[in-house]
């Protein structure tokens, strides 16, 4: 819990304080809103581009609905548009487009919003460990950002370089993050929260490789456990630390 919450900034990980790696993530994103985004666009309204930097960060990993973000945040659709890919171009977040057998359905099909550094996210949305341990609900989505960062991490070196996407059916089985290769082979990655995996918790996977047909390699339940579990064949719970093995 405690690196979730410390991120990936050098800066920040070297703070062993959680008010002082506050302090440099409000410094940080101070800067870079001021300074760098009115270098990449032109930005009418500084207030609300932090303000929807903030609501993404207390909404990360959730389905991206632009008429809803922009109601709340009182903004232009139009201009929540120009936002979004201000804050992606920044390294602030990211999209994870949603995958499916067809490539041409992920045009219509709602992409992921993910803060691109948890430790950011933490601060942006006020979440300490206690908050994380009093409302196990709240741990989920950070964990299920902080395995997208990890990913796109280490996609950055991979030799295969997979596409990074989610994968959701009309009767809302997902999978949070799915593998795809030039080749067209397909891994699921499910993160759980929770020290033990049981076998519905596999249920959007076996829907994924079901779509995915041939294409299917292997699912993978990533969990807060210590032991690899098999759910059948190319089905496994691994514990969290899988990411670094």
């Amino acid at each position: 819990m405690a690196r979730l919450l410390r991120g990936g900034y050098p800066e920040a990980v070297a703070r062993p304080r959680a008010s002082r790696r506050r302090a440099f993530f409000d410094a940080y994103v101070a800067t870079l809103l001021a300074r760098d985004a009115r270098d990449v666009a032109a930005v009418e309204n500084p207030g609300a581009l932090r303000r929807l930097l903030r609501l993404t960060a207390i909404r990360s990993a959730s389905l991206l609905n632009h008429s809803e973000l922009a109601r709340t945040l009182a903004v232009p659709v139009s201009t929540l548009k120009r936002y979004l890919p201000l804050l992606e171009t920044l390294f602030l977040l990211h999209e994870v487009p949603a995958w499916a057998s067809n490539r041409g359905k992920r045009l219509v099909r709602a992409p992921k919003l993910h803060l691109a550094d948890t430790g950011l996210l933490a601060a942006l949305a006020g979440l300490d460990e206690e908050a994380l341990r009093s409302e196990r609900t709240l741990l989920g989505p950070i964990l299920e950002s902080f395995v997208a960062a990890e990913l796109g991490k280490q996609i950055g070196w991979s030799e295969t370089h997979p596409g990074l996407h989610h994968f959701r059916t009309h009767l809302g089985q997902e999978v949070d993050l799915v593998l795809e290769d030039a080749r067209g082979r397909v891994v699921g990655i499910e993160v759980k929260a929770s020290g033990t995996v049981v076998a519905t918790d596999l249920d959007g996977l076996r829907a994924l490789a079901a779509t995915a047909g041939k294409a299917w390699v292997q699912g993978v339940v990533l969990y807060l456990g210590t032991s690899v579990v098999a759910f059948g064949p190319g089905l496994t719970a691994r514990p969290l630390d899988t990411l670094w093995g």
